[in-house]
């Protein structure tokens, strides 16, 4: 038996943790699990991309594609939810916002069928500014990475010195 065999595991975030999380509801949440991670610095987020989704009506009929910016979206989603989830208690009445989008690369298209792998790794956080790095990724092909920026604020909008 191997080491990691002995290791207990830490649970798979759950669509019901993450909604406890992060405020996000259909049909604009766009992480179903988070399948790994370490608090503080990377998560492994997971999104079943499905036909049903509403964008996909429009976007493209007879091509159905997921939106880049829904893409992006995911990747925030995980991070918001991995910020919280490694803030705990200090991030209860807190929200995550996000303040740029740098460096988003859309390499191939995500279609209905799909599972996306986002794969977030924290760069930088000081005081209530969080900057990530995401890779989406269906299988072990990246379809889209972006560099982003969040800020924890309360809900009423004032900035959190988290």
């Amino acid at each position: 038996m191997t080491d990691t065999q002995n290791t207990p595991q830490k649970p798979v975030i759950d669509i019901h943790a993450i909604m406890d999380l992060i405020p996000h509801r259909y049909p604009f949440l766009l992480v179903d699990r988070i399948i790994d991670y370490k608090e503080g610095e990377w998560a492994i987020g997971l999104k079943n991309v499905t036909f049903n989704e509403p964008h996909f009506q429009g976007h493209f009929p007879g091509f159905a594609i997921m939106p880049g910016v829904l893409i992006v979206e995911a990747m925030a989603q995980t991070a918001g939810a991995l910020v919280v989830q490694s803030l705990g208690d200090e991030a209860k009445e807190k929200l995550v916002f996000f303040m740029s989008v740098d460096e988003a690369k859309f390499r191939k298209p995500v279609t209905p069928g799909d599972t996306l792998h986002i794969h977030i790794d924290v760069l930088k956080s000081r005081g209530p500014i969080w900057k990530f790095k995401g890779v989406a990724k269906v299988g072990d092909t990246v379809h889209a990475e972006s560099i982003f920026t969040a800020m924890i604020m309360d809900k009423d909008g004032s900035k959190s010195a988290t």
